[in-house]
């Protein structure tokens, strides 16, 4: 077992308003942010989280909600001078904060890049004021145009779209639409998911109209080619980017690398490889208790059982569209393949779900179809 790369995710839980479809922990905002509190809690859960790593240099940093850009590039610029002074970060940290197009936030994103973020993910969702209002979204197509504009002129290493596809009563045309205008503002990654009704949301209560699965799959093959011939490449499976332009802190997770994560109800994964285990950790879930002196900021924390690490370890590896190699199954869990996940795995292979070269497996464009099908096939 070896001790994987690592990244830091900070956790901010306001919105301006809670998302119809949105499971995330995340609180509308009811009052002025409570910003500079909330920073002092976020760099002291840091600093006991750093007794866990040692030395070990975080490579990327995620600060996501919620709606992370309703902080001001001052608090922003605190929070990272806090985790330079608490943690080893690389001088060459992919530092990424999320942020939604409304017109004052976007306005903030030379100010963000000036207190060292140097790559920001934008939540367009849609360019269709229908679909936007739909989703419950508070901006509208300008200003989703505009916060692109925004991103190319703040000196950023790159910026990311989220688009979103399956909307309510969204057509083939309606999708493709959305796709396209994205392109068309020339983003260095895009992601482009499928919205899925999760439990806890207004969503699930009250289940808008979906498009039919044959009106999906036409959405997910036509866009797909949309994005191949403009040039994006899939590297995982709601991830596009041009050449060079992957998401490191997402490839980490899906790597199965570590993570610290700092905030309200954040989680963590983090590797022991001199005693030869895995930690997961969750932090405590409302801002109330985790701003509350009187209580950890740990809620709970576990080591990962033996029998459940093959599932984790494919879980998150087999999303991404790189092969992957078998040697990193016991440098990243510290186990040997055993009969039966072997004989799981050769079953895969045969129902044409995943390929295996020698050396490496790597999953098929059917499997990509049926992940579901392939994870639940390997345990």
């Amino acid at each position: 077992m070896v001790n994987p790369p690592l990244s830091l995710y900070i956790h901010i839980p306001w919105c301006v308003q809670k998302c119809p479809y949105c499971d995330f922990n995340s609180h509308g905002q009811k009052d002025v942010l409570p910003e500079k509190t909330y920073i002092s809690h976020l760099l002291d859960d840091l600093a006991m989280d750093a007794k866990l790593i040692g030395d070990r240099e975080v490579s990327t940093i995620f600060i996501g909600g919620g709606t992370p850009s309703l902080f001001s590039a001052n608090s922003i610029a605190t929070i990272l001078q806090g985790v330079r002074q608490r943690v080893n970060l690389s001088h060459h940290a992919e530092i990424t904060l999320e942020a939604n197009p409304g017109t004052v936030e976007s306005e903030k994103f030379l100010g963000f890049s000036q207190a060292g973020i140097n790559r920001i993910s934008i939540g367009v969702q849609s360019f269709q004021p229908q679909k936007l209002s739909a989703l419950g979204r508070i901006h509208d197509d300008k200003q989703a145009l505009n916060a692109a504009g925004y991103a190319r002129k703040a000196g950023l290493s790159s910026f990311n779209l989220d688009l979103m596809h399956g909307l309510p009563d969204q057509s083939l045309d309606d999708a493709l639409f959305d796709l396209k205008q994205g392109i068309s503002q020339h983003p260095p990654h895009l992601s482009w998911y499928q919205l899925t009704i999760e439990p806890n949301t207004q969503f699930h209560s009250k289940p808008p109209v979906l498009p039919e699965d044959d009106t999906l799959w036409d959405i997910q093959e036509q866009g797909h080619q949309i994005l191949h011939d403009a040039g994006y490449f899939q590297y995982e499976i709601s991830g596009y980017s041009l050449p060079g332009q992957q998401c490191q802190h997402n490839l980490n997770y899906w790597r199965f690398g570590d993570y610290l994560g700092i905030g309200c109800g954040s989680h963590g994964k983090i590797t022991d490889a001199q005693k030869g285990t895995i930690t997961r950790l969750v932090k405590v879930k409302h801002p109330r208790g985790y701003m509350d002196l009187a209580k950890p900021y740990i809620d709970k924390s576990w080591q990962v059982e033996s029998d459940e690490l093959p599932f984790e370890f494919f879980m998150n590896r087999l999303r991404l569209v790189e092969p992957c190699p078998k040697t990193d199954y016991a440098k990243l869990t510290g186990l040997a393949l055993d009969d039966k996940t072997m004989k799981n795995i050769e079953k895969a292979v045969d129902k044409g779900l995943l390929m295996d070269n020698g050396s490496h497996w790597q999953v098929s464009q059917l499997g990509r179809r049926y992940l579901n099908t392939l994870l639940e096939s390997l345990v």
